[in-house]
């Protein structure tokens, strides 16, 4: 792995950047920078000091995915891309699961994993002349990193399909109109946007944006009747909190 292939900054907007940076890969993973990810998402979990974060990627394209040189480069490609996939998906599962909001700033192309790193994340700005593929057809491999859990309910099944059957490739507008971008803006925008983005939102109660978070992303693995039952007890909670009084009694005093 190549030294700082995944840069994590922290500034006084308490917003934690992860900027991949293999340019020249266009940030494609390999195993160690899986590992990276993996690592620094869970070092990001334990710091209270950071409300949001922000995804980005350096050079021309945000991510390309699996870096292929590196799994046929392996003694063992097919034991190499089974612990790669894996790793990498605990990460991507460790990112959605964090207490915090994500916010993705994507560029350029978005590809493969990338785009399961991409729908992992809570929102997505896209630059206007991005491109996005399955780009797995391409080369006779198949989804991975929970891309066929994400694609699906971002998109709806038959969108899905073709993008995973044929290899088409989607721009940021029709994208956006699939379901897979929060907000297209212009190119030279999109990381300014993004970190505007993410600072709005540690402005917000983190109880309740981290709560919302969960209730949302949990509703798949729930009943309707279950997700009604959690979702009384979340804002039961909520209302016992200091910020959301005081908001309420602001709110009241306007009315």
């Amino acid at each position: 792995m190549e030294p700082d292939s995944v840069v994590v900054t922290l500034g006084d907007d308490r917003v934690a950047r992860i900027e991949l940076n293999r340019p020249a890969v266009a940030n494609s993973f390999d195993l160690g920078v899986a590992r990276e990810l993996a690592a620094t998402i869970r070092r990001i979990s334990l710091d209270d000091q950071i409300a949001a974060v922000l995804v980005t990627g350096r050079g021309p394209r945000f991510c390309a995915g699996g870096d292929l040189g590196s799994m046929m480069g392996a003694p063992d490609p097919q034991e190499f891309v089974e612990e790669l996939a894996l790793v990498l998906d605990d990460a991507l599962q460790q990112l959605a699961a964090l207490g915090l909001p994500v916010v993705a700033a994507v560029h350029g192309a978005v590809a493969g994993a990338g785009l399961a790193l991409m729908l992992s994340c809570d929102l997505v700005v896209a630059a206007e002349s991005t491109r996005f593929v399955s780009a797995y057809l391409g080369v006779g491999l198949t989804p991975d990193c929970g891309l066929s859990y994400l694609l699906p309910r971002a998109v709806g099944q038959q969108r899905a399909l073709e993008l995973a059957l044929t290899r088409r490739s989607l721009t940021a507008a029709e994208a956006q109109q699939w379901g897979m971008v929060s907000e297209v803006v212009p190119d030279g925008a999109v990381h300014e946007r993004g970190l505007e983005l993410a600072r709005q939102l540690t402005t917000e109660s983190g109880m309740a944006v981290a709560a919302a978070k969960r209730l949302m992303r949990d509703t798949w693995t729930r009943t309707r009747g279950e997700t009604g039952a959690v979702e009384a007890k979340t804002i039961a909670e909520a209302l016992d909190t200091d910020t959301a009084r005081a908001l309420i009694v602001r709110r009241l005093g306007q009315s």
